[in-house]
């Protein structure tokens, strides 16, 4: 990028206040700095963003306005790029007006005079904070989402999420096993079972579960349900509201959980009236805390970034 008084004579713009103008008219802040780091001109934008007036910016270097440790890298690269003229483009921190850090891009070249000689650097700046953020928060939601489904695959009780068109978004070897050998051999083709119909998976009366609590919305459906000889506790929660919905599934036959105790601890969580992953949890015994965390994080996964 290269920055010379023909240029604009040819195209008749030859005005100072006519430039300023142009630069001014920009939303992005503007700058250009002389060989010694000195600011020579800026637009509007950059003076709110530095949260200076022009008069007060022109005649200042960098060092005035932020932090030493900051301004020390906009030195070196301003060096860097007039010992090796050329695009230059870099992320970067920049202090604002209301002394926030920001996260933002840098985009430089060197100006030149009428006999080619570099006389210094100009500049525009992107504020890329917002995009930072989506990005971040993006990764700890794909980090959660690994963990959660770490975590589901250690449980030995069946858990399976849906989304809104009764898809598998995830499940864990328990859910298969519940279900026959069939699905146990499809659990392993699919780890997951990852985009399988739901309802080609589990009887007509759990799937009706999942349909209502998806297009009502509500917290919660739990039932007592006797399928295959099994007396299985089904417990549907709404994870992101009319879409995405999971279910915990206890085989409450099993030798080492009661019928009766387990009744017991559902009529309580019922009194307590406790929050989705709560009652869940309160249900597993030992388990408990384990699923409690998984299914937090799961839910979690599943929410960030919807709702903020």
């Amino acid at each position: 990028m290269i920055y010379d008084s023909k240029s604009f004579q040819q195209g008749l713009i030859d005005d100072p206040e006519l430039h300023q103008k142009i630069i001014d008219a920009l939303p992005i802040p503007i700058f250009y700095r002389d060989l010694n780091g000195v600011y020579k001109a800026c637009n509007i934008a950059q003076e709110k963003f530095i949260g200076k007036p022009k008069a007060q910016i022109i005649g200042k270097t960098v060092f005035d306005f932020q932090p030493y440790e900051i301004a020390e890298i906009y030195a070196k690269r301003d060096k860097e790029l007039l010992d090796s003229p050329g695009d230059q483009i870099y992320e970067a921190k920049f202090k604002d007006a209301n002394g926030t850090l920001r996260d933002v891009v840098f985009n430089k070249a060197v100006v030149r005079d009428n006999k080619g000689d570099i006389i210094g650097v100009v500049g525009s700046i992107f504020d890329i904070t917002e995009r930072k953020k989506a990005e971040r928060k993006l990764e700890k939601a794909r980090e959660a989402s690994v963990i959660a489904s770490a975590m589901m695959h250690k449980i030995r009780a069946g858990i399976v999420i849906v989304d809104s068109d009764m898809k598998v978004v995830d499940s864990n070897e328990g859910f298969a096993r519940m279900f026959g050998e069939e699905l146990v051999e499809l659990f392993e083709t699919i780890p997951g079972l990852h985009g399988a119909d739901l309802k080609e998976m589990v009887p007509e009366v759990i799937y009706k579960m999942f349909d209502s609590l998806m297009t009502s919305g509500e917290n919660m459906l739990e039932r007592d349900l006797k399928i295959q000889n099994k007396l299985l506790h089904v417990s549907v929660i709404t994870i992101y509201k009319n879409r995405v919905v999971g279910a915990l599934i206890r085989d409450m036959s099993a030798p080492a959980l009661v019928r009766e105790e387990i009744i017991s601890r559902a009529q309580r969580v019922n009194k307590q009236n406790l929050e989705t992953v709560q009652k869940i949890a309160f249900l597993l015994g030992e388990n408990a805390s384990l699923t409690e965390e998984m299914l937090n994080s799961i839910i979690e996964s599943y929410k960030y970034g919807e709702e903020e």
